[in-house]
């Protein structure tokens, strides 16, 4: 490694344990004086436990090593605050090229809050991509701090004692282990950082006018209404107050530092603003300005990141924080949201107001909200860990147009919905699939497959609209999670039921007829001429009393794990509209089970209305609106009652040896290229995939030749031709079936050398298979959210049939049963109409290691099996296509800020 290759990396911003910003970047000779200083300001102390001795001279050595060239196996990072160096950090690989020696040094007064442990974990992160496997380190056996520092990493670390010393060994696998500490201190940082966003003392408004009509104003306007307690000033230039509140000419001009400045200024003025905030201490901006070209852009995160701010926008709504204590409404929303327990983060202010009138309404109220604009800097990801934390939070909606880090995204969302939901509007689903695909694999896999795979992974509640949000928010908030998908309709018209029972059945839930013993129990209760099944038709005569007991006793029964209840009005004298939703509101709560009321009369989409014991059921105006509700917290119950998934151990996996392969073809092919079959085959070997015995003819002898060696049933062989580039076979009619005999096959291969001439490069003779099950399998990079394993039924059809599934990768064994349980091929797989299941337990460990093939190359753009023939006694791939590109790994799960 040369020392441009280990300084052209860029440099990355994160944050420390209390919040604060840090930059990581390569250590540059330029660095040489600073990094000498750190060393030599640091006590008599830190120097023994640091060098060994307290001896000054160690410091300029120190630095004459780590800014002096590199060699192979060895890089060193530092960590700095507004152009100071606070820490360093080095690694170096010695005669053992999997081992490295690693060292670190934070700066007097900056230990404990994280600095350290930062820098190892993008050591480690680097060494990883070095093929390093392990880190020695040797420190005296009174340095508990570092010892500490190791122990805590979440890596497997083993001590050896030898006298006043001790060596440490740590081993550099990436555990679930280690990801969950990574993700625990972050999501400390994290909270930290956002406390003087969403918890101001002191709120400055930049651009507040002086005359109606200004965004600024709106918002002074609502933070002065909305009852803010902190402090709360305006900056005007023209000004001494504004709507009562004291107004200054700038931000430096402030009797006292804000947490949080929110600018309305016109967009040529938002940097030099933010530049005057970082320099006098403001910890948080709020930028609703808009129209920011790339380079005002650049200077606004440029300011943020150099002096540590949080950043909100640009081109937003604004933020609130309803807790009483603060009274935060920084929007320029036309009211107050209603205190109450739902975390809201939306990129659109349109939306961001929907919700917050729909949640007002509704009474379920807002604990905090942010609407995240142009979303430079804090995303839902970071909102996420908020409400996690804030101990007001029971609910999480979000609507969020892109995902600047969907797998660490993913993390943090399977752990929050374990606590609780999380909703969101799918938005964006009509994205035309990626044009020109160049492969099965990339023509299925479009960005509305790519979000599905995200929100059903993390356990995410994904809608199809803003109204079916709030329906379903309405049920989450208000009801227990149904136990199962079985529910029943009770009426008081029949047509009414009909409709239900439709809904229902297109939501994907279970209407099963009521047992005799429940039917018995039906009829004692309703009215002559009820009708018992599901749906209970308890007529237009039923009264107040007889739909209470008539409610209760289907809750009462086991075999239903939610009602649904539809009610019109009619002139029958038995019980007013309103009786009737007070039976239901009654039953409501008394047993661990929700209900839903559908009144077709409702003006409002959803409603809640109140019930017992303090409770509220949701009311619906539509059937279809109270169905999906429904489905959706069944799909919820589900999801929480599963076990979180494992990934399994996979063996005869050569991961260093594919990366060599990849390697190699990407110094052959600098640009993007299909592997060749000898190549593909390679590779998938490399991962133990299953392949169908194959050989390379370049002439027609040699396919003679290899056809006898290859005779499948009945002797029988396939030729496909070849050329780089090609994809498509079957479309090309490149492929010759069923051949017997040296002269079907001299015939061959002269017809294909015939009709692609210049392009034909030789041929792939192979067995012809036995019948089976065709399926496909692949996978596509996506450069947002990673890896995307795609199955499906298989064959020339598989892109007419447009029968897949998608889980991005790693998989999980849950995700892999996921994948092969939801095509609409799978009972095929199960041995439906009688025939017997393929090999499934083969089939699984194909889709794991293809997953597992994607996960260790990121250079892997495409990877498409097609088909892919299970059988009950295997599943073999019998044509496979790679597409590699030029690409720098990069570790999704490193801490480090947009």
């Amino acid at each position: 490694m040369t020392q441009h290759d280990v300084t052209d990396r860029p440099p990355v911003h994160a944050l420390l344990a209390d919040g604060t910003t840090v930059c990581i970047r390569p250590v540059r000779p330029g660095d040489h004086e600073q990094i000498q200083g750190l060393y030599e300001e640091m006590s008599p102390e830190n120097l023994r436990l640091r060098f060994f001795s307290p001896c000054r001279g160690s410091a300029r050595l120190s630095a004459d090593r780590v800014c002096g060239p590199v060699g192979p196996g060895c890089r060193a990072l530092l960590a700095e605050t507004q152009g100071r160096v606070v820490g360093v950090g080095e690694y170096e690989s010695g005669d053992e090229k999997d081992t490295a020696e690693v060292a670190i040094a934070v700066a007097d007064g900056l230990h404990h809050r994280g600095v350290g442990t930062l820098i190892i974990e993008h050591l480690v992160s680097a060494a990883r991509a070095d093929g390093i496997t392990a880190f020695t380190a040797d420190a005296l056996s009174e340095n508990h701090e570092v010892l500490k520092l190791f122990a805590d990493l979440g890596l497997r670390t083993e001590r050896h004692f030898e006298g006043p010393e001790v060596r440490c060994t740590v081993i550099l696998d990436q555990s679930d282990a280690y990801l969950t500490a990574v993700e625990e201190r972050g999501r400390t940082a994290d909270v930290a950082s956002l406390r003087p966003l969403l918890r101001p003392r002191t709120v400055a408004v930049v651009g507040a006018g002086r005359t109606p009509g200004s965004v600024g104003r709106a918002i002074l306007h609502q933070l002065h209404s909305g009852g803010y307690t902190g402090r709360l000033f305006a900056v005007n230039p023209g000004a001494t107050a504004i709507l009562g509140v004291p107004s200054y000419p700038s931000v430096p001009s402030l009797p006292r530092t804000p947490d949080l400045a929110v600018i309305a200024t016109p967009a040529h003025a938002v940097p030099v603003v933010a530049e005057e905030c970082g320099r006098a201490g403001v910890r948080a901006l709020v930028v609703v300005s808009a129209g920011l070209d790339s380079g005002h852009a650049q200077a606004l995160l440029t300011a943020c990141r150099t002096y540590g701010m949080r950043l909100v926008g640009p081109n937003c709504l604004g933020i609130s924080n309803t807790d009483p204590d603060l009274g935060l409404d920084a929007t320029f929303a036309a009211g107050h949201p209603h205190p109450g327990t739902a975390g809201v983060a939306v990129q659109s202010g349109g939306v961001g107001i929907a919700l917050l009138e729909g949640l007002s309404r509704l009474a379920i109220g807002v604990s905090s909200f942010a609407s995240l604009g142009d979303k430079y800097d804090v995303s839902g990801n970071d909102m996420l860990q908020w409400w996690e934390s804030d101990g007001r939070t029971d609910l999480a909606l979000l609507h969020l147009e892109s995902f600047g880090n969907p797998r660490a995204f993913s993390r943090t969302a399977r752990r929050v919905t374990r606590r609780m939901p999380v909703l969101t509007v799918d938005a964006g689903r009509t994205e035309a699939g990626r044009k020109a695909a160049a492969s099965h694999t990339a023509a299925a896999a479009t960005r509305t497959m790519t979000r599905g795979a995200l929100f059903t992974q993390a356990g995410i509640t994904a809608t199809r609209s803003v109204g079916e949000l709030l329906e379903t928010a309405a049920l989450l908030h208000a009801q227990p999670l149904p136990a199962g998908s079985r529910v029943a309709i009770v009426t008081n018209a029949g047509g009414a039921g009909v409709l239900a029972a439709d809904a229902c059945a297109e939501a994907g839930l279970a209407l099963p007829a009521p047992a005799p013993g429940l039917i018995d129990d039906l009829l004692a209760v309703l009215p002559e001429g009820a009708g018992v099944g599901n749906p209970v038709d308890a007529t237009a005569a039923v009264t107040e009393q007889q739909l209470t007991e008539c409610v209760e006793r289907i809750m009462r029964y086991d075999g239903i794990d939610a009602v649904l209840v539809a009610l019109v009005p009619t002139a029958v004298a038995a019980a007013t509209g309103d009786d009737l939703v007070r039976a239901v509101t009654g039953a409501a709560g008394r047993r661990p089970k929700p209900v839903a009321v559908v009144r077709l009369e409702q003006g409002l989409s959803v409603e809640l209305l109140p019930a017992a014991e303090g409770g509220s059921v949701p009311s619906y105006a539509e059937a279809q609106s109270a169905a999906r509700a429904l489905a959706h917290a069944a799909h919820r119950a589900a999801w929480l009652a599963r076990p979180a998934g494992t990934m399994p151990h996979l063996d005869g996996v050569e991961t260093e040896r594919a990366r060599t392969l990849v390697a190699d073809h990407l110094a052959a092919h600098p640009d993007d290229a299909w592997l060749d079959p000898r190549t593909c085959a390679g590779l998938l070997t490399c991962y133990g995939i299953p392949q169908i015995p194959w050989a390379w003819a370049g002439t027609e002898d040699e396919a003679v030749m290899a056809a006898d060696r290859l005779r499948g049933v009945d002797g029988r062989v396939v030729m496909k031709a070849h050329w780089p580039g090609l994809v498509h076979k079957s479309e090309q009619r490149a492929v010759r079936l069923d051949l017997r005999g040296d002269q079907q096959i001299r015939s061959a291969f002269r017809d294909l050398r015939t009709r692609f001439a210049g392009l034909m490069t030789g041929v792939v003779l192979q067995p012809l298979a036995a019948r089976g099950t065709e399926l496909f399998a692949g996978v596509v990079q996506d450069q947002v959210f990673g890896p995307l394993v795609l199955f499906g039924l298989g064959g020339t059809a598989t892109e007419v049939l447009a029968d897949h599934a998608a889980r991005l990768a790693p998989l999980t064994d849950h995700d892999v049963h996921d994948l092969m349980t939801s095509p609409r091929c799978a009972p095929l797989l199960f041995g439906a109409r009688g025939g017997g299941a393929v090999d499934l337990g083969g089939l699984e460990q194909l889709l794991l290691r293809l997953s597992r093939m994607a996960a260790d190359l990121p250079q892997l753009a495409e990877a498409d099996f097609n088909p892919v023939l299970a059988t009950p006694d295997g599943v073999t791939v019998l044509d496979a296509r790679i597409r590699l590109v030029p690409c720098r790994p990069q570790d999704p799960y490193l801490r480090r800020l947009r």
